[in-house]
């Protein structure tokens, strides 16, 4: 856990060349709407077979494995979609898939895991937490595909920088939902290292904004948290081996509340006609409030596995 470091070129290339074939390069297109204080780009990630970005950190992890470490089969510990990206790739290679999700898991991700032949595993979110923070869970068997502090997973997230920088080459800040950390991190190293000019912000929702708190501090510090229609990002803390690589690469963070995520749902809904989960919103939302800047800023909508129940309410503009 201790040796992650910044991915480099090579690896991101690699991994893009893993990919290639099996994960779509999804569009960057223009946000429509009318108020945004920016020119703001968003890429869309909701469109994979899965619904979300994982799907790339995953193949990377799996396809470059020793066949052998898979004889057991894969185990994840995730909110659902990196458990729904191994399970899609599992059954792709037929083997075994296991997925600890923690008790309050959207119903909308169990469901899609059980689809896709995954076996459950639920936990105490406190208890999930804790099985993320040491990479091991009693009982499980098979290679370990950790949602965000790997090598692999996240050179296969920064596959994504080398997509926007292509795409729209003026960039100017690209805003990335942060969750583990492996996602913001990973596009970050390869956007520096072919575009230092390029900002990468967080984005995080203030029901658990540990990123935000600790870019400020100067150091990791704890913050109070509540679970909410965000799911997938959030904690009382930022990861202990991700802080080194986010306080470095990363150039700021921000909070949204859970009010400013729920109107980019609705306004990606009916400006773009794209349905975008909370943790997918709250880079526009992040963007929407000026906190990346007024120029071309592109907003990663990293997932769509949004409950259909929740969505129609926020449509209606309640904050479920």
């Amino acid at each position: 856990m201790s040796d992650l470091r910044p991915v480099t070129l090579e690896e991101v290339r690699t991994a893009r060349s893993r990919l290639d074939g099996l994960v779509l390069r999804t569009p960057l297109v223009r946000y429509a709407g009318t108020e945004a204080p920016a020119e703001i780009y968003l890429k869309l990630e909701n469109l994979q077979p899965t619904g979300s970005f994982k799907l790339r950190a995953a193949g990377c992890a799996l396809l470059g494995a020793d066949p052998r470490e898979l004889s057991d089969g894969v185990w994840t510990a995730s909110a659902g979609n990196m458990a729904q990206a191994v399970a899609w790739f599992a059954r792709r290679f037929g083997i075994a898939c296991t997925a600890v999700v923690p008790d309050d898991a959207p119903a909308a991700k169990l469901d899609a895991l059980r689809l896709l032949g995954a076996r459950l595993e639920p936990r105490p979110f406190a208890e999930y937490q804790s099985i993320q923070r040491t990479h091991a869970c009693p009982g499980m068997t098979g290679r370990l595909v950790h949602p965000f502090a790997d090598q692999a997973v996240m050179a296969g997230d920064a596959t994504l920088a080398l997509e926007i920088l292509e795409d729209l080459p003026d960039v100017e800040a690209i805003v990335v939902p942060y969750g583990g950390g492996g996602l913001s991190c990973g596009i970050a190293a390869a956007v520096h290292a072919l575009a230092p000019q390029v900002k990468v912000l967080a984005a995080e929702a203030a029901c658990g904004a540990p990123l935000t708190a600790s870019l400020a501090a100067g150091r990791p510090v704890e913050v109070p948290f509540r679970t909410s229609f965000v799911s997938g990002i959030g904690a009382p803390f930022v990861f202990p081996e991700m802080w080194p690589l986010a306080g470095r690469l990363l150039d700021g963070a921000a909070a949204v509340s859970l009010e400013q995520t729920a109107a980019a749902i609705r306004q990606l809904a009916l400006r773009n006609h794209v349905v975008a989960e909370g943790a997918g919103a709250v880079a526009l939302a992040s963007a929407l409030a000026g906190n990346a800047g007024r120029g071309k800023v592109a907003c990663l909508v990293s997932g769509g596995n949004l409950d259909p129940a929740k969505l129609v309410k926020i449509l209606q503009g309640a904050v479920p």
